[in-house]
């Protein structure tokens, strides 16, 4: 046997083949959408729809799993042309490629059937299809609607089948049953019938019958509008739907109470057969007619059966009367027996009603009387006897003596209980008022106005909130000092707090007092510098400070200052004589004016310039931050009282 020839060829397997097709076939026909006739349709019990898809050269094998087939719009019929949408993908297990379809329409009427079946959900949702709905089909009617084109062959079709059948009135509404009004005009027609009064000059119809011929689906769209199908819906006649032929469905199908497959059926639907009609009432005219005589013979013969078995009137009275007889030969005698009884009994009695028997009982009864008589006044002395004891003994006890002894212990017992009620009341007026004296003095100490009274001040701010830091406080901010008699409106300063320097007295200026150097007394030592030297003095404000205020209102960061005791040189003052000076009672005094003698300013002149000018940038910031404000604030709704914050115009 000889050899293989060699080569260098990879082997692969089956699957690996297959599954590389697959791949390719999947990654290159992803989604597509194939327009082709249907061929084999075929419903395993699986619930997959398997078919093939064919035009004149090829044949795709297609295939719709059970979820995608309970939501197909259109139902898969062997040479439908549909239009499938889906992917393409392999099956190994037969080496063929197929179509798994997704969704699937009629082809070239895609749209239309789209928009038909979501008009029929919108319809169907409103339960205008309900069964409940349909009305029921007169039997014979006297008049007859029909909404169609009055040149066509429908109208000549209902017409022959209506003369045929049975002869009644038809009215016809001329309408279009093609093109763009047709769906107005089919709509009016419903309602103008419906709008026929019953007994007008033309009479109403007692049935409707919609009608138009077979035609494609854009021919008959025009029954597939919402507006007849909504006017057949609201008509209050039976409406009977016949357009197309048995295989075209339209949207007023659904609405109308009943289809007919076509103009021809639906008159054959309204009206009977004329000959048949009566034949058939000649039949039920002879079978009422045997009915009748059957039941009467039956009933004749009933009542000789049943005379039959009755007695005879003699038989029936034959028996009373041998009874009354027997009755009335008995009654002669029970009336003598019954006679005797009774004089017997009234014998009796009369015997037990003799005059003398009475004239005995009433006197036995006249004797219990006097007895019981006899014996009631005696009870009656008795009972008069013990009423008068017994008052004698009440009288006793009542005498006025003991009365008013009894009132005396009374009004003693009151007297003391008086005077110990109000010992009481003495006692406890005096415990209450100790114990409020108490509480008195406790919310005294307890209160913040004992603090405030010692000198110490309370720094609310704007909504009266306390503030207990001075971190809190911010520069500009509008603050209320709470004193002992009374409060006032305040702005923080920028400025930070003054650290005053150690500055040595003048020699001899502590024992002088303030008189004596024509300055004015002050009341405490802190403020005597001030009083001294005014608004140039160590505490006043300075053209710096004034400077970085406004600089902050401008919006510009400002460097803040520590104001500290510069060592200013002083002009020797002489030594007053220690004999002219009278002695200063007040040492604290002393040492301050010695403090304030100490400092004073160099150029008090430059000073004030600056002063000046500083003043007059503030002012003007403030009336610019001011009008700013005001442009700003909204105007309030309710009018308000002028605080004293806002009557502040500085910072300061």
């Amino acid at each position: 046997m000889a050899d293989p020839t060699p080569t260098n060829a990879t082997e692969f397997t089956v699957s690996e083949i297959s599954f590389a097709v697959k791949a390719s076939i999947e990654d290159q026909f992803g989604y597509v959408r194939v327009r082709g006739e249907l061929g084999r349709v075929s419903r395993p019990a699986s619930g997959h729809i398997y078919l093939d898809l064919k035009d004149e050269k090829s044949v795709l094998s297609g295939v719709i799993w059970r979820g995608n087939a309970t939501k197909l719009a259109v139902k898969p019929e062997q040479g439908l042309e549909v239009i499938a949408t889906g992917k393409l993908t392999t099956f190994p297990g037969q080496s063929k490629y197929q179509m798994i379809i997704d969704r699937m329409e009629p082809a070239g009427a895609g749209a239309l059937m789209a928009l038909l079946e979501e008009r029929k959900k919108k319809l169907a949702a409103e339960g205008l299809f309900a069964q409940e709905r349909k009305k029921p089909l007169p039997h014979l009617p006297r008049v007859i609607g029909v909404v169609t084109s009055p040149t066509g062959a429908v109208i000549r079709d209902i017409l022959h089948r209506v003369r045929d059948r049975f002869p009644v009135h038809v009215i016809v509404w001329p309408v279009r049953v093609q093109g763009e009004s047709c769906a107005d005009e089919v709509a009016a027609g419903v309602r103008g019938f419906n709008a026929l009064a019953v007994d007008g000059p033309i009479p109403r119809p007692d049935l409707l019958i919609v009608a138009r011929g077979g035609g494609s689906l854009e021919d008959l769209w025009g029954f597939n509008e919402e507006a007849p199908a909504r006017a057949v819906a609201e008509s209050d006649i039976p409406v009977i739907s016949a357009v197309g032929h048995e295989t075209d469905v339209t949207l007023i199908d659904y609405v109308a109470d009943l289809r007919a497959p076509t103009p021809t059926g639906a008159a054959e639907l309204a009206l009977p057969v004329r000959s048949e009609l009566v034949a058939t009432l000649g039949d039920l005219h002879l079978r009422q007619y045997g009915a009748i005589a059957r039941m009467m013979d039956r009933r004749r013969s009933d009542l000789r059966s049943a005379a039959r078995a009755l007695p005879q009137p003699r038989d029936i009275l034959a028996l009373a009367q041998q009874r009354f007889d027997m009755v009335s030969g008995r009654l002669s005698q029970s009336l003598i027996a019954s006679t005797q009884d009774r004089r017997a009994r009234l014998n009796l009695a009369s015997a037990r009603l003799r005059p003398a028997l009475v004239s005995d009982r009433i006197t036995r009864q006249a004797e219990r009387l006097d007895v019981t008589f006899n014996r009631l006044g005696q009870s009656l002395v008795q009972s008069t006897q013990n009423h008068h004891s017994r008052l004698g003994l009440a009288q006793s006890r009542l005498r006025p003596t003991v009365m008013s002894e009894r009132i005396r212990v009374q009004k003693d017992r009151l007297a003391d209980r008086g005077e110990r009620l109000a010992r009481i009341a003495l006692l406890t007026h005096k415990q209450k008022k100790e114990q409020l004296e108490a509480t008195s003095r406790l919310l005294v100490s307890l209160s913040h106005k004992g603090v405030l009274a010692r000198g110490f001040a309370l720094v609310r701010d704007r909504d009266g909130k306390p503030m207990r830091r001075a971190e809190a406080i911010n520069a500009g901010q509008a603050l209320c000092l709470e004193f002992a008699d009374g409060s006032i409106n305040a702005t923080a300063s920028l400025i930070d707090s003054f650290e005053p320097g150690p500055v040595a007295p003048p020699k001899g200026a502590a024992d002088i007092p303030a008189s004596s150097q024509g300055l004015p007394e002050t009341a405490g030592g802190d403020n005597a510098e001030a009083s001294a030297f005014g608004i140039m003095g160590a505490d006043a404000i300075s053209a710096e400070d004034i400077e970085a205020h406004l600089l902050t209102i401008a919006g510009k960061r400002a460097r803040r200052r520590v104001a500290r005791a510069k060592s200013i040189p002083v002009e020797k003052v002489p030594e007053p004589d220690v004999a002219k000076v009278p002695e200063v009672k007040n040492k604290t005094k002393g040492a301050a004016l010695g403090k304030s003698a100490k400092t004073k300013p160099l150029d008090e002149k430059a000073s004030t310039e600056r002063l000046e000018k500083a003043t007059a940038k503030l002012t003007a910031a403030i009336e610019k931050e001011i009008l700013a404000r005001i442009k700003d604030t909204p105007k309030p709704t309710k009018v308000r009282k002028k605080s004293d914050d806002d009557a502040q115009g500085s910072l300061f």
